[in-house]
C-alpha cells in the first residue's frame, strides 16, 4: 500500500473511534411525491432508526469495518430505548449511554420523495441535564480511542471530549452543523478538525465563494483543519492557503438523508487508519455518495468491499481522464 493511500481492510490494531452527542428516534417515510393536501401517500415505505450527527457517524464507522463507541444521554421512554437499541444492533458500543429518568427521548419524522431530499420535523429532549462529569474521560486519556467525533447538541460533553483528545494528541472532529453559534464557537476552538455542512459553513462565516468562505473559517480557526461537504459537488478543504477538492461519484440518488453523517464517520475512520488528507477526503466522499443510492438514512452506508470496488473504479476513471 502506498504511504497514506487507501487501506484494503481495517487494520486489526486500529483503535475504536469515540462518538459523543445526541441520538434521536427517527421515522423516515418514502413516497414518490410529497402530499400537497390532506390526502396521504398510498402505502409509503417507512424505516425507523436511531439517528444523530455523531450517533449515525458511529454506525457508518462500524459498517465500514471499524469499531465505534457512542456516549450520550437520552430519555427513559420507548423512543429513547428504541433509538439506542438500533445503534447497538448496528454494532456500536453503547455501554456509556445514560437513560435519564422522567425525560422524554428525542424523535423526528422525515418525508423523502423521489428527489431524495428530506423534509424534517424534530422534537428534541430539552429537559436533559447538561452535566457531563459522569462520562469516563479517563478512557480517552489512557489512549483507548484513535479519534473523537462530537456534535454540538450536548456542548458540555463535547468540550470535555475535545479537550481530552487534544491532551493526548488524537484528532477531535466537530460536526459543523451550526445550530447555535454560542455553543458552536467554543467547541470549534477546541477541535483539530471542523467538518462543516454547506449550511453550517454559511451560518458561521457568511455566504460567498467557497474559497472566501473557507479562508474566513481558517482565519477564525487557524489551528484547525477546515472542510465543508457540498452534496453532489463533493468536499472542499483549506490547506496552506489553497482550497483542495475531492469529488463525489455519480449514483442514482434515492435518499440523501444521512449522507453527511456517513461522510464524517468515513472521514474519522480514514484518520484512524492514517490516510493522507486527499485520500481521507476521497474515501469519505465515495462513502457518502454510495449512501445516497440506498434508502434508510445511515443504514445505506456502504460496507468495505463495496467501497473498494467504487474506489478502484474511480481511480481508473481519473487515470483515464
Amino acid at each position: 500500500m502506498p504511504p497514506g493511500g487507501y487501506m484494503s481492510s481495517v487494520a486489526s490494531n486500529t483503535k475504536p473511534i469515540l462518538c459523543v452527542g445526541d441520538c434521536t428516534w427517527t421515522t423516515i417515510f418514502y413516497a414518490s411525491k410529497l402530499p400537497e393536501s390532506t390526502t396521504a401517500p398510498h402505502n409509503p415505505k417507512a424505516t425507523q432508526i436511531g439517528d444523530g450527527p455523531s450517533a449515525s457517524a458511529a454506525s457508518a464507522i462500524v459498517r465500514l469495518g471499524g469499531r465505534a463507541h457512542f456516549w450520550g444521554r437520552v430519555g427513559d421512554d420507548n423512543n429513547a430505548c428504541n433509538a439506542i437499541a438500533s445503534l447497538a444492533d448496528a454494532g456500536v458500543d453503547c455501554t456509556n449511554v445514560r437513560f435519564v429518568d422522567e425525560c422524554k427521548g428525542s424523535f423526528s419524522t422525515l418525508m423523502v420523495d423521489r428527489s431524495g431530499e428530506p423534509v424534517v420535523l424534530s422534537q428534541h429532549g430539552a429537559e436533559f441535564p447538561r452535566d457531563a462529569s459522569w462520562l469516563p474521560m479517563e478512557r480517552i486519556a489512557s489512549g483507548e480511542f484513535s479519534v473523537v467525533v462530537v456534535d454540538a447538541h450536548w456542548p458540555e460533553a463535547a468540550a470535555l471530549a475535545l479537550d481530552a483528545a487534544r491532551a493526548v494528541g488524537i484528532p477531535g472532529i466537530l460536526v459543523g452543523d451550526v445550530s447555535s453559534a454560542s455553543a458552536f464557537e467554543p467547541l470549534a476552538a477546541r477541535a483539530s478538525h471542523v467538518l462543516y455542512s454547506e449550511i453550517g459553513l454559511a451560518a458561521h462565516v457568511g455566504g460567498g465563494r467557497i474559497h472566501d468562505q473557507l479562508a474566513r473559517a481558517h482565519a477564525a480557526l487557524p489551528s484547525a483543519f477546515i472542510g465543508v461537504t457540498r452534496g453532489a459537488d463533493g468536499f472542499y478543504w483549506y490547506e496552506a492557503g489553497n482550497v483542495r477538492h475531492a469529488q463525489s461519484v455519480d449514483v442514482h440518488v434515492v435518499d440523501t438523508f444521512g449522507a453527511g453523517t456517513v461522510f464524517r464517520g468515513a472521514y474519522a475512520l480514514a484518520l484512524a487508519e492514517h490516510m493522507a488528507a486527499d485520500a481521507s477526503a476521497q474515501f469519505a466522499c465515495v462513502a457518502a455518495s454510495l449512501k445516497c443510492s440506498v434508502l434508510g438514512g445511515r443504514l445505506g452506508a456502504p460496507d468495505r468491499e463495496t467501497m473498494q470496488r467504487a474506489l478502484r473504479l474511480l481511480n481508473t476513471e481519473l487515470e483515464a481522464a
